[in-house]
């Protein structure tokens, strides 16, 4: 009987070891290489686990294109953070809405230094004006420049829609959670 209850007892305990993700095992493998004196290989591991980390927080992002409206369809841009390096940084996603012969992209660009410095004219009515008409979608303000919506959430999150009329795009903008896409990241 003492046996049968240890056999019970060890079948509730969890396997062990519990396999770690791949950047759990960089990081280790970081660690384990610097204190081994290979700056090199600690480097390239901290690179590893810091690009799985950029590809799990765009996915977060991504959470955030609305779906494809009623007979249109949504691909999401897998790409689209690999030239996000060459503009400082950050992160982004990006979707196609298509509908046969029309189509248009929505773009989400967060914590990019080049799109916090378009906080000063987001923030400015009057620049805004300067810039394109201001349209808005909820108590988002978008300036629409020949076509274009961009506005900027939380003075660090790129919204921009492009490609189709301003008709066709806003239901796709006014999908968008806003409020939650302001706390992306925090």
């Amino acid at each position: 009987m003492k046996r049968l209850a240890c056999l019970a007892a060890l079948a509730l305990v969890p396997a062990a070891p519990v396999l770690a993700d791949e950047v759990t095992d960089a990081l280790t493998g970081a660690t384990e290489a610097y204190e081994a004196g290979d700056v090199k290989l600690a480097l390239e591991e901290l690179a590893f686990a810091q690009q799985r980390m950029q590809a799990m927080k765009a996915e977060g992002l991504t959470a955030f294109l609305p779906p494809a409206p009623e007979g249109w369809t949504r691909e999401i841009d897998t790409q689209m953070n690999a030239g996000l390096a060459m503009m400082g940084g950050g992160t982004g996603a990006e979707a196609t809405y298509a509908n046969g012969d029309a189509s248009f992209v929505v773009t989400l660009m967060a914590d990019n230094p080049m799109v916090g410095a378009m906080g000063a004219m987001f923030g400015n009515p009057m620049l805004m004006g300067a810039a394109g008409e201001i349209v808005r979608v909820g108590r988002q303000k978008f300036v629409d420049q020949d076509g274009e919506l961009t506005t900027l959430v939380d003075n660090r999150i790129l919204v921009q829609a492009r490609g189709a009329g301003r008709e066709v795009m806003l239901p796709v903008l006014e999908a968008m959670d806003y409020e939650g896409l302001a706390g992306f990241g925090r």
